[in-house]
């Protein structure tokens, strides 16, 4: 018996010694296995710096200039919000559904990862919030391969240890969110709330907040664009969990269960939005500023994921006015030019030859993607010219939506040809600073910007240029008189190569106009003796002062128009009168800052003296003649005329002072008006892709129609819109004016002697060039 005894006992202490040796070498190889993983044998770790600054991929955000977010140029879509900003009731969703004892564990929940290592991983996964950031930030997805997926799971349990001790819980759940995927555009909550539901976080309702927890799960299954039921039944199990977590009553949520989910669904797009073509300009600076200067560590900066922010002088209430001005007014007058183009064989093309036609397709054909793509694919011209003339699905653009149609490639760029172009830009005379910018109709299917690339012929707007040379050169004022009569400057004199004789539209002539009532009515014969005795020099010079690139040909021609130049030109001369003779050149950015809130950039402001402000202020009333009794007096009055139907907004009914002044290129291929009150001027063209596409007749195609209802329309808006304190005020008068301004005039109102029809702007068909 004792010796059974014996070799019981040995037989049990061999076991204890067997386990405890099984024990500690298991152990041990744990603890080895973790450190292995942790100095990152089996694959890099995040330092200590990667976890102070873990690396992101952040939006730069285009900020207006009363705060609010117009676009983003990012990778990812996504903008970092901080805790405070978070609705609670977010955060108790958040922490009821995907981690309850969150703010009891240290990054890793023992309860849940033996529960799940007891099913082997078949009811879901343990992973606290903190292990889904660390998955998030450093890791995503991994191998599905269960040997590799154990290792990153250790991983993964190191790096939320590590997180736990760096960053606060509050800090966590905001990283968390900040980074989380909720797709259709939007990643991080303050990118979801602004797409689905238009608002910020701080804004979200209960069942709203419980939606986007609820798609956490699995973002592309609880997609409520593509699965609302899902959504819905997912987002009640949400609130479900907040009623057992305390956080909701079960009548809360019984009430919340039955509301619908109701979007407000604006994804953000690069093509699409506010200030499309803005953006675009905007984007094409920065990156050769991002170029010009460096990061601290000598890098560039990324526009697409450094998370700067670019606040810009555009006004969101202005640029929304002027969008839906430019909107409102060429959807009314496309149906004119739609209906005018019927009876056209060659539409939209006027007076120009068959072989001038197929120049103006094969170029738009070569211009084209589809050109492109083929020819990437080292396709033939011959077949590339081939397949345009093959029918083909397609959407395309039209003033009531878009339109799935079947057409040739080679059809849909004649059909596009039709359609009328803008180009707005508002600005600050004082400050520089612009306001609103519309480069075109739609920026999705017209990507040509029509304020800072398109230069287009100016027409009569260009006759102030003029008329100020000759106020400051002659000492001539607005009340001074000329005759208005037959002219003409002969070959050899100012380089004329040729005898120039310029008639006015309606070939009569008024005989005695001060200068005032010649600007009014836009007197061609006039312009053409002002500069005449000025020369063209002096004018071309003043031009370039008042901060115009355009190369403007020594010629007197040049007094009726025949130059041409961009919007945001045009507006920030015309603003150097408003600003008592002081040219500031335009302004769109107010400061870049990186993503910790650090000012990167500020710009000054670049001005220089142009005229003295008696000059300055001698052209303002000349101007302000073209609003009283010329072309702009529509601006005025409610009697309409003729084309009023297309006179969009009409009447406008304005009585404060407004300096402006319309202009009609040759053969009305552009229309023009660029109109100021003190603190706010604004210029407008409007005209086809191609200069041969236009109106047959002066009366649509001149910028009293084409162009000046837009600026009214938006100044309308602006005026009912107190928070922008757009002046009605008088422009400044200098002190002690040495320049007789207020002249004698009838009290009737007189028609344009340059007009035919009535009150419209002269053809400029005379340049003679």
């Amino acid at each position: 018996m004792a010796q059974k005894n014996n070799t019981a006992t040995k037989d049990i202490n061999y076991y204890k010694k067997q386990f405890w040796k099984v024990f500690f070498i298991g152990f041990g190889g744990l603890l080895l296995f973790f450190f292995l993983a942790s100095w990152g044998f089996f694959g890099a770790m995040p330092s200590f710096e990667d976890l102070e600054n873990p690396e992101s991929n952040l939006a730069t955000e285009i900020i207006s200039s009363d705060g609010v977010t117009i676009g983003k140029f990012y990778n990812e879509n996504r903008t970092p919000i901080k805790y405070e900003d978070l609705p609670p009731h977010l955060v108790k969703a958040l922490v009821a559904t995907e981690d309850e004892r969150f703010y009891e564990h240290s990054g890793i929940d023992a309860r849940r990862t033996f529960g799940a290592a007891l099913k082997l991983g078949s009811d879901g996964g343990a992973s606290t919030l903190t292990q889904q950031l660390a998955k998030l930030l450093f890791h995503g997805e991994g191998s599905s391969f269960k040997v590799f997926r154990l290792i990153q799971k250790v991983k993964e349990w190191i790096i939320a240890i590590k997180l736990e001790r760096q960053y606060t819980k509050n800090e966590i759940i905001a990283m968390y969110l900040n980074k989380a995927d909720f797709v259709n555009t939007a990643v991080g909550i303050r990118s979801a709330s602004k797409v689905y539901f238009g608002k910020e976080p701080k804004d979200l309702t209960i069942d709203e907040a419980a939606m986007f927890v609820g798609m956490l799960k699995n973002p592309s299954l609880f997609n409520p664009i593509r699965r609302p039921e899902k959504t819905l039944n997912r987002r009640n199990t949400v609130l479900g969990q907040m009623v057992k977590n305390k956080f909701l009553t079960e009548n809360q949520k019984e009430e919340l269960e039955k509301k619908p989910i109701v979007l407000h669904f604006q994804p953000e797009s690069h093509k699409e939005g506010t200030a499309t073509y803005f953006r675009e300009f905007l984007r094409e600076y920065m990156k050769k500023w991002a170029k010009e200067n460096k990061q601290p560590d000598g890098s560039d900066y990324d526009i697409y994921s450094d998370g700067l922010k670019i606040y810009t002088t555009i006004d969101s209430k202005m640029q929304e006015h002027a969008e839906e001005a430019v909107q409102a007014h060429m959807k009314n007058l496309q149906q004119e030019f739609f209906a005018q183009q019927k009876t056209n064989k060659n539409a939209p093309f006027v007076n120009i030859t068959e072989a001038e036609t197929q120049k103006i397709i094969n170029q738009a054909m070569r211009n084209s993607e589809r050109w492109r793509v083929m020819k990437d694919m080292e396709k033939s011209e011959e077949e590339i010219i081939a397949s345009f003339k093959v029918k083909t699905k397609m959407k395309v653009f039209s003033w009531k939506g878009e339109i799935d149609t079947i057409m040739t490639p080679l059809d849909s760029i004649r059909y596009y040809k039709h359609f009328l172009q803008a180009g707005l830009m508002s600005m600050e005379p004082q400050t520089g600073h612009i306001k609103a910018w519309v480069g075109g109709i739609n920026y999705k299917y017209f990507q040509y910007d029509h304020v800072g690339q398109g230069a287009r012929q100016v027409g009569s707007t260009f006759k102030p240029f003029v008329y100020a040379t000759a106020i400051e050169q002659l000492g001539m004022s607005p009340c001074d008189s000329i005759i208005d009569s037959p002219f003409m400057i002969h070959k050899g004199r100012h380089h004329v190569t040729a005898d120039w004789e310029p008639k006015n539209s309606d070939r009569q002539y008024r005989g005695m106009v001060t200068l005032k009532r010649a600007l009014a009515l836009s007197i061609n014969t006039v312009s053409a003796k002002l500069i005449d005795k000025t020369g063209p020099e002096a004018v071309v010079e003043l031009t370039k002062k008042l901060g115009v690139k355009t190369n403007i040909p020594i010629q007197p021609s040049i007094a009726l128009g025949a130059v041409d130049i961009t919007v945001e030109d045009m507006v920030a001369a015309y603003s150097t009168f408003a600003n008592q003779g002081v040219y500031m050149k335009p302004q769109f950015i107010s400061r870049i800052e990186d993503k910790n809130g650090v000012v990167l950039y500020e710009p000054v402001p670049e001005s220089h003296d142009v005229l003295n402000k008696d000059i300055a202020y001698a052209v303002i009333k000349l101007l302000e003649g073209v609003t009283e009794s010329g072309s702009g007096v529509r601006l005025r009055t409610q009697s309409g005329g003729s084309g009023d139907n297309r006179w969009t907004g009409y009447p406008y009914m304005f009585t404060n002072p407004i300096a402006g002044k319309t202009g009609t290129s040759q053969n009305q291929s552009d229309g023009w008006f660029i109109g100021m009150v003190p603190n706010l001027a604004t210029g407008v063209w409007v005209g086809c892709e191609d200069r041969s596409a236009r109106f047959n007749g002066i009366t649509y195609g001149q910028g009293a129609t084409a162009a000046l209802p837009v600026w009214g329309y938006f100044m309308k808006k602006c005026y009912e819109d107190p928070d922008l304190q757009v002046s009605k005020d008088p422009f400044q008068r200098p002190d002690n004016l040495a320049i007789k301004v207020d002249c004698w005039t009838p009290k009737k109102v007189e028609n344009d002697s340059t007009a035919v029809p009535v009150e419209e702007e002269q053809n400029t068909d005379e340049f003679g060039l």
